[in-house]
């Protein structure tokens, strides 16, 4: 009789320790903060050519760009957005005092183009335009608010109208007027993430 007692006392004993440590096992999973949920990731996106061949997206004054072999500075950059669409123009010097545009956008891609001014090229609206042995059918136009940094000529703020055209071959016409300025006209090009080399000298 003793011994069925002292074994119950013992099956009675187990039974409270397992229950102790369920409870305390409960409490600690309840205090262990989750995980945030990870962010959706480009499964496309460019980070090692990033780290390679320096990020477009953090461009700014003072960086030196190679396009294709050519060594340019950015003396500056327009901030350019239209409802939740954000994009960047940065204007790039070379050693012989000539001017291009390096247009940095994301949809959701990465795009990089550059423009280059150029003269009497006539006025956006047209469904096509001729220009330079080429015609050009209208894409997009639009408005959209800009803030610009160091050197740009333009204001520190404002507002720009575009209208973007395309030919066949993928050769791209634009047309901006910044604050109702009259219509600035530039060729461009789209490049592959392999034409652009960034060397990060800003502070």
């Amino acid at each position: 009789m003793n011994g069925l007692i002292a074994t119950l006392i013992v099956v009675i004993v187990v039974l409270l320790v397992v229950a102790v440590i369920a409870v305390i096992m409960g409490v600690r999973a309840r205090r262990v903060t989750p995980e945030p949920p990870k962010r959706p990731t480009d499964p496309f996106h460019t980070g090692d050519q990033d780290s390679l061949r320096g990020d477009p997206r953090a461009l700014r004054a003072g960086d030196i760009v190679e396009v294709r072999g050519r060594t340019y500075t950015v003396r500056g950059t327009v901030r350019l957005s239209e409802g939740s669409w954000h994009w960047s123009e940065h204007l790039l010097d070379d050693a012989k005092g000539g001017q291009v545009w390096l247009a940095v956008e994301e949809d959701p891609d990465l795009i990089l183009s550059l423009w280059t001014p150029v003269a009497d090229a006539g006025q956006p609206g047209p469904k096509t335009i001729d220009f330079g042995g080429r015609t050009y059918h209208s894409e997009e136009s639009g408005s959209a608010t800009f803030r610009s940094e160091a050197t740009t000529g333009l204001a520190e703020q404002g507002t720009v109208r575009y209208h973007d055209y395309e030919a066949s071959d993928g050769s791209l016409l634009g047309f901006e007027s910044y604050d109702g300025a009259d219509w600035e006209a530039s060729t461009g090009e789209e490049l592959s993430r392999y034409d652009v080399l960034i060397y990060p000298t800003a502070d």
